[in-house]
């Protein structure tokens, strides 16, 4: 037999042999060059926000955006893809088991019902802005629910629901760093504004915790005004974790109606799949004793996915567009922080 045959005779024995490895192999070396440097950027990201107090989620947006020239390679665009998707979904699952239905019952009636009006508050006024300035509806539902829920969290679960189609990559990346800058200004001035308006601690928990985005922030927050407060701060912030999937389940039926032509009406009202499982982590985490240790590794777990998520979408978006999109881009979150630190001043100081 000659060599050529031989070489032939080869391959056809190791093609019949199982491709399931391989294949295996070749979709991690797919995803590793663009997973790798979001990985590298986070670090970095953290590096920072740990050395030098700023906010982590921000510092993830700053590195993205200047590290956006590494998509003209085509080789990062499955691994950033899959960190900007996969990352953001099991995120927002893991962020579930932070919240238990004891906590949002101990706020009690009043309090969760002067929530919903500041969370209203939000939505109304980022949907009216979005209006006045020739922005989409769609576009007032991401600044509303990310500045009425928690903040970046909230905006990577909305966008997952809502799609590029309806807003620009450009458009997110502008909202998440307008929104991550929002609620740092607020964690540094809103617990010196409780105390000008000398406000009780139940009252500056309710404020600080109303008002604020980010769930680290809010409760940072409140324990820099007491510690009384931060306990508040915390359990009114993480009753507006808990409407994350309601809010998000209420958008995807709206615009899945929009769309779904004649698909059945049971697949119309099924929420998204991250969405029914932290849901899921919150029943689990009520009806069972997590282990604080547990916890605050899930806590850290949570972080790190969604870092990973707001980096990688920061490197998709074009700094260019971004740069062009002017300031009535940024006017409904601007509009819907200043409408929630209203109304949950008025309720702090009236009704609490």
């Amino acid at each position: 037999m000659s060599a050529d045959h031989a070489g032939d005779l080869y391959g056809e024995m190791f093609l019949a042999q199982p491709e399931a490895p391989a294949r295996r192999i070749d979709i991690w070396k797919t995803l590793w060059p663009g997973l790798a440097i979001c990985a590298i950027a986070s670090i970095a990201a953290a590096w920072l926000s740990e050395h030098y107090g700023a906010p982590i989620i921000l510092m993830g947006l700053l590195i993205g955006l200047s590290l956006n020239f590494v998509t003209s390679e085509a080789r990062t665009h499955p691994g950033l893809d899959f960190a900007s998707k996969a990352c953001l979904r099991w995120g927002i699952v893991v962020l579930g088991t932070q919240v238990t239905v004891a906590q949002i019952t101990a706020l009690g009636p009043v309090p969760f019902l002067a929530l919903l009006m500041v969370m209203a508050a939000a939505m109304a006024a980022a949907l009216g802005v979005a209006r006045i300035t020739g922005a989409t509806t769609a576009i007032g539902i991401l600044a509303g629910g990310a500045t009425a829920i928690c903040g970046a969290s909230a905006a990577l679960a909305l966008f997952g629901v809502l799609g590029a189609k309806r807003i620009s990559q450009a458009q997110f990346a502008l909202t998440l760093v307008v929104i991550s800058m929002a609620s740092a200004i607020a964690m540094s001035f809103y617990p010196p504004l409780a105390g000008l308006m000398h406000l009780d601690d139940r009252q500056a928990g309710f404020l600080i915790g109303a008002s604020i985005h980010d769930v680290a922030q809010a409760i940072g927050g409140g324990y820099a005004y007491s510690d009384i407060a931060g306990s508040y701060a915390t359990i009114v912030k993480l009753s507006r974790v808990a409407l994350l999937a309601p809010i998000v389940a209420v958008v995807s039926l709206i615009y899945a109606d929009e769309e779904a032509g004649q698909r059945h009406w049971i697949r119309k009202l099924a929420m998204p799949w991250f969405i029914t499982l932290f849901l899921a982590m919150v029943v689990v985490n009520s009806l069972v004793t997590i282990p604080a240790f547990v916890v605050h590794l899930n806590l850290t777990l949570s972080k790190a996915l969604l870092l990973l998520a707001v980096t990688a979408t920061a490197m998709r978006s074009r700094l260019d567009l971004v740069m062009q999109m002017g300031w009535k881009a940024a006017m409904p979150v601007v509009a819907a922080t200043m409408a929630s630190l209203v109304v949950a001043t008025a309720f702090s100081v009236l009704i609490l």
